[in-house]
């Protein structure tokens, strides 16, 4: 008995193992607008940690940005929960701006930036017609 569960143990790898879950999208301000940006979190399910990274278009330089706020709501029972996330973005140690993603089910309702400094709002929209993956990002022209 003990041999045959050490095969099986041996075989199949852990069923409680869990790895970090990765998504990457593609935000812009307009369809003819310079300020695009990739957004990419990363969750751990093992330890329940959210975090992430913005990375605009022109800068080689990612921005860090903390999940601050998570809510749900059913807005009507035929459709899918609302979820309105807080992300706020980090540099050198200070908060300088808050990222407002609301989704329902796996469609992104709105995406808004708004910069500390001066209380100014952005709102973005998802391209999802922009060729991106997980290793090379956003490619935008």
């Amino acid at each position: 008995m003990k041999k045959s569960l050490l095969i099986l143990l041996a075989l199949f790898p852990f069923a409680a193992h869990s790895g970090v879950t990765s998504e990457l999208f593609c935000f812009e301000l307009s369809q003819s607008s310079p300020v695009k940006f990739d957004f990419r979190t990363f969750y751990d399910e093992a330890s329940k940690w959210s975090g992430g990274f913005v990375k605009y278009a022109k800068s080689n330089v990612p921005i860090s940005v903390v999940l601050t706020d998570s809510q749900h709501e059913e807005i009507d029972p035929q459709m899918p929960w609302q979820s309105t996330t807080t992300w706020s973005e980090v540099v050198d140690e200070k908060v300088t701006g808050t990222y407002v993603w609301v989704t329902q089910g796996v469609q992104i309702v709105s995406m808004s930036y708004t910069k500390k400094a001066n209380g100014k709002q952005y709102n973005f929209m998802n391209n999802t017609s922009i060729d991106s993956s997980l290793g090379a990002g956003c490619k935008w022209e």
